[in-house]
């Protein structure tokens, strides 16, 4: 099939369960930008925005791209500045979370359809 561009203006938001002050938005395999590899999602995290403490569906990958972001998992701590990535696999315990006053963005990659 080659090359593919889906431009960030068509991206789908949605609204995760246990997501709070969070605005993601499909970048990749939403329903018009079907695929069978990666789901791609941008998440935009306001002021003390969280993703609740909840099991991995799937390993999923964390890379900010801007602001900070604290990841929370089996009580370990760690704040992550943009480009520092981490990795979560499946059935670990996270929570997400932006400490700070600044909007914080990054980007969650993981299998499709989980």
């Amino acid at each position: 099939m080659g090359m593919q561009v889906f431009r960030l203006a068509d991206a789908e938001p949605f609204d995760p369960p246990g997501h709070r002050g969070v605005g993601p938005v499909r970048l990749q395999n939403g329903h018009s930008t079907p695929w069978d590899g990666v789901t791609v999602v941008l998440s935009h995290y306001l002021p003390y925005g969280e993703a609740e403490m909840a099991p991995q569906p799937t390993d999923t990958v964390y890379v900010v791209v801007s602001g900070e972001l604290v990841m929370v998992s089996e009580e370990i701590e760690e704040a992550l500045g943009p480009y520092d990535s981490a990795r979560f696999s499946a059935g670990t315990l996270r929570q997400v979370v932006n400490r700070t006053h600044l909007p914080a963005s990054m980007l969650v990659i993981r299998p499709a359809n989980s």
